[in-house]
């Protein structure tokens, strides 16, 4: 409609630009996310790592950089459905990454901004 003052591309670059409203938000993304891919989810918790996002020690469990609250949205939902993708495929293979484009078709984007910032 004309004169509409939010159009849908603009509408996504909000979107973009969201922070996490606290970590109860992020953990609730992790379930959605793990329901989305087809796995259990883990539990989760905040641990601050000197290089990584995320983390996946035990098929249980999922550890996310305190940081990532600090980031918007949409790359910590990257690193949430990379990790959770590690369930089903434990390397970064052809067929992770055929994964990753089938439930994130815009992973490698997100992935370039998300290492223009520093995990530590």
């Amino acid at each position: 409609m004309k004169g509409e003052p939010f159009t849908r591309a603009h509408q996504s670059a909000e979107k973009k630009r969201k922070r996490w409203h606290d970590h109860e938000e992020l953990f609730w993304a992790v379930r959605e996310w793990a329901v989305r891919i087809g796995v259990k989810a883990p539990q989760v918790r905040l641990q601050a790592m000197e290089k990584q996002w995320g983390m996946m020690p035990s098929p249980g469990e999922m550890l996310l950089h305190p940081q990532l609250l600090m980031l918007p949205r949409d790359l910590g939902e990257y690193v949430i459905a990379h990790e959770l993708v590690h369930l089903l495929v434990p390397n970064h293979s052809k067929l992770f990454k055929s994964f990753l484009y089938a439930y994130l078709p815009d992973w490698e984007e997100r992935e370039q901004r998300l290492q223009s910032y520093s995990a530590t």
